[in-house]
């Protein structure tokens, strides 16, 4: 059915709030992507700090210490997922990406005799898991636009715990890691236990990086002993990852919003021109359908 200008004129005008509003939402998410990106430039070294001595303690203390945290379960029979994401959506595929990972995974580990208990990180990646009737077994949410580190203390504790009390023999968690605005790669590291931890391994020192290879001469020695010394760092290491996971997704969540927001300026400004043209085809139409009108009048008088 041909639509009449003012139709047509009504939807230009919607068109145009809402490609306000998307271009409001991409300067926002530009402008908090650049505070994320400056605090995962922050964090990196100590987090690569915690890391490595984290590493090299448990290299020199040899047999790992008998202590709870640090002991590896007989066996893997249940294993807990952490997913991260976001509070709210309209950022493309940044929440469902980390969602479908994570279910992935639960099947893999469930089709290998295993048993799955889901965490989430952000009210999109709980809804999610609650949508699919994998409830939870514990959400946090309310801070992915800006996490701080008791939010990563408060989510680490809770999966320590779970760990100490074995309600989980192992921890992994998935989140977006940050390369650019435009690019995002869903990780996922195994957390706990220490022996089976990916996020120590190949972990780049600075000396390293920098091409010196100072790191591979230094013998650290500690007081009073490395397994001590392990004992007090896992905990950090465990908060670290976490929040560096928090981190590199907040930035990737503003990112993707960004992008996503973008495209749907972009998308409105082609729409808005499409509609302008169908509103000027339906104009001229009606002029020359009076003229007809009147030149037909005009033949029917003379």
């Amino acid at each position: 059915m041909p639509q009449s200008q003012r139709d047509v004129r009504n939807r230009i005008s919607a068109v145009k709030n809402i490609e306000k509003i998307t271009r409001a939402m991409a300067m926002v998410a530009a402008a908090r992507l650049r505070r994320s990106e400056q605090r995962i430039v922050a964090l990196r070294p100590y987090a690569s700090a915690i890391r490595r001595m984290t590493r090299q303690a448990a290299e020199a203390a040899g047999e790992v210490p008998s202590v709870p945290i640090l002991e590896q379960h007989a066996e893997v029979g249940t294993v807990g997922l952490l997913l991260v994401a976001g509070d709210r959506g309209l950022a493309g595929a940044f929440n469902s990406n980390i969602v479908r990972a994570g279910v992935a995974a639960g099947r893999e580990h469930e089709g290998d005799g295993r048993r799955v208990v889901y965490f989430a990180s952000g009210r999109r990646a709980a809804s999610s898991l609650t949508f699919r009737g994998l409830e939870p077994a514990d959400s946090f949410t309310g801070f992915t636009d800006r996490p701080s580190f008791p939010d990563a203390r408060r989510i680490a504790e809770r999966l320590m715990a779970a760990y100490l009390d074995g309600e989980v023999d192992q921890v992994e968690v998935f989140y977006n890691g940050f390369l650019s605005p435009i690019s995002q790669v869903v990780r996922r590291e195994t957390l706990l236990p220490l022996q089976r931890a990916t996020v120590l391994e190949g972990e780049p020192t600075e000396e390293a990086e920098a091409g010196t290879g100072n790191e591979q001469r230094v013998v650290p020695e500690y007081e009073p002993d490395a397994a001590a010394v392990l004992r007090r760092l896992v905990p950090d290491y465990v908060e670290i990852s976490i929040y560096r996971a928090l981190l590199d997704s907040t930035a990737s969540e503003h990112g993707a919003r960004m992008t996503a927001m973008r495209h749907a300026s972009d998308n409105a400004g082609e729409l808005i021109h499409d509609l302008t043209l169908q509103m000027n085809r339906a104009r001229q139409a009606e002029i020359t359908q009076e003229i007809m009108e009147v030149v037909a009048g005009a033949e029917g008088l003379g």
